[in-house]
């Protein structure tokens, strides 16, 4: 009899560099690396950054520094955006640490998320850090695909295969007011963009993020939108990302 053994998949790069990050953090926890850059983190961008690699996939680390996971460029400005209108409405895809980082900033947020354990999760962050006043953080779970089911509206990231985001992509028609900035950080964000592109002020603002990608690059050059790709840093990346955002007049770019 034939005995056939299981192959284990090899880690990924990106699996590795977690577990070292992880392995790595209770000796500079140890050292007070992490208290030196903790306090540092608020005067040199550089420390901030070297600060949040040790908060990869770490959700209270993200809130802790007070930041999203897009580039620091995209941050700056987006800001910078809503610090110039304290009541903007502001639409989500995809909830996280951006999602307790815009209730602070912006007047009132309505985030959607896919997946109901991050939505769980999410949600204890957000009562944790009193977000619930101006904020309402819907859960749309992806339905199985039916026969007539349209393809902008699948995901290719794995373990999604089989599910549809049709419901989730188009709960932003579902708003009557428009958006101030829409945020563009979940699944199927093609189909995402085309729907927000009708819920946006005339001078409002679109942030995408992990725009490099060549499925986005094609679904931003399509939307007839001015776009401004932002690379560089990124919280707890150990490389250059790229975040883009999207006006529908080229004077609205500007950082305010």
């Amino acid at each position: 009899m034939t005995l056939s053994k299981a192959i284990t998949p090899m880690p990924s790069a990106k699996q590795l560099y977690v577990g070292a990050v992880r392995a790595v953090h209770p000796l500079a926890r140890a050292t007070g690396l992490l208290s030196w850059l903790q306090s540092s983190a608020k005067k040199h961008r550089f420390a901030h950054w070297l600060r949040s690699l040790f908060a990869i996939h770490d959700i209270d680390g993200l809130i802790d520094l007070d930041v999203p996971w897009w580039t620091y460029r995209a941050i700056d400005e987006t800001e910078a955006f809503l610090a110039s209108r304290p009541k903007a409405r502001v639409f989500e895809y995809g909830s996280g640490a951006s999602t307790v980082w815009l209730a602070k900033r912006a007047g009132t947020v309505v985030s959607v998320e896919h997946d109901a354990g991050w939505h769980s999760l999410v949600q204890t962050r957000l009562a944790m850090a009193n977000s619930a006043t101006n904020l309402s953080h819907i859960l749309i779970e992806p339905l199985k695909v039916q026969a007539k089911t349209d393809s902008r509206y699948l995901s290719v990231k794995p373990g999604h295969n089989g599910l549809s985001f049709e419901d989730y992509a188009k709960s932003i028609l579902d708003q009557d007011e428009a958006f101030d900035l829409i945020v563009i950080d979940g699944r199927a964000r093609g189909a995402c963009l085309e729907h927000a592109v009708s819920r946006l002020k005339p001078d409002g603002l679109i942030v995408f993020d992990n725009s490099k990608r060549k499925r986005y690059r094609q679904s931003i050059a399509a939307s007839g939108l001015v776009a401004r790709h932002l690379a560089g840093l990124t919280p707890s990346l150990p490389y250059p990302d790229e975040t883009t955002l999207l006006t529908f007049s080229p004077k609205r770019t500007a950082k305010t």
